[in-house]
């Protein structure tokens, strides 16, 4: 999806048409439309035959976009929990796991890279409830192996903005609770890890339309992405328009909440109030 944004953004700053673009690979303009949308894979010797069309000469700029052609061909360790991953989603890990800002807001759950194995248990009993002992297993095993980017070398920046409904939603029960609110605590001593909290005082607030993360990459030349998901589906944006849209709901949530400084009291003041110990 970052690659064939890229190569739109080439495409059209060029002059150059679709169908232009197909005859230079030998492919159709049809083909040309599903790898600017992320949907096909990427041939390197394609994507090198596109950029010299769109002239982009600089060896550096050139390396950037062919490595991200080649890691677009290779599976991620996501791929092994295919059997209870679905497809919409594994695109979201893909970038997740590039990225080098994650700003995400939650309204009914703990954002999934902060959750304990209980709650996230919880979590997936909700919408598979029904599943075996096995796959329920392996759905929060997948869970736990995403929050290792937070202390791999060279980790992302995680800003998560909480709603307090979310923590006023008792999943999995008072010892469920308790842990999960003692795990943000934890987490907000992460030099890497922000976490901001919507109190109910703040009234509406900029995000009415629900959750949404902003992901940003270390290249600033490729573009942001951001990520809706729904019950069976997500959305991917990466238009001008939508990204500012989205960056100022966030920046104005992040004025609304709390102050970073004041997550690690308002959770404990919370977990002692709502799950006594």
């Amino acid at each position: 999806m970052l690659l064939g944004a890229q190569l739109r953004r080439l495409r059209e700053s060029s002059g150059v048409t679709r169908e232009g673009a197909g005859w230079e690979i030998r492919a159709s303009e049809s083909k040309i439309s599903r790898m600017e949308l992320g949907r096909v894979g990427f041939k390197e010797r394609d994507v090198a035959d596109l950029l010299t069309l769109y002239g982009v000469k600089d060896d550096a700029e050139r390396e950037v976009l062919l490595k991200l052609a080649r890691d677009a061909n290779s599976p991620g360790w996501w791929h092994r929990y295919g059997d209870v991953l679905p497809g919409w989603f594994q695109s979201y890990l893909g970038l997740e796991a590039a990225a080098a800002l994650i700003r995400t807001y939650e309204v009914q759950f703990v954002p999934g890279l902060l959750q304990t194995p209980a709650y996230a248990r919880a979590v997936v009993l909700l919408g598979h409830g029904a599943a075996t002992p096995d796959e329920i297993d392996r759905r929060v095993g997948l869970r736990m192996r995403r929050q290792e980017l937070l202390r791999r070398t060279n980790p992302p920046q995680l800003w998560a903005v909480l709603d307090e409904a979310a923590l006023r939603r008792p999943l999995g029960g008072t010892d469920v609770m308790r842990g999960q609110l003692d795990a943000l605590v934890e987490a907000t001593r992460l030099p890497n890890v922000r976490l901001q909290i919507v109190p109910f005082t703040a009234g509406g607030h900029a995000a009415a339309g629900g959750a949404f993360s902003i992901l940003r990459f270390g290249d600033q030349d490729l573009p942001d992405i951001v990520y809706i998901e729904q019950l069976t589906s997500a959305i991917y944006l990466d238009k001008r328009d939508d990204l500012d849209h989205y960056a100022l709901a966030m920046e104005r949530l992040c004025v609304e909440a709390e102050p970073p400084e004041r997550t690690a009291e308002l959770l404990t003041r919370l977990r002692d109030e709502l799950y006594p110990a």
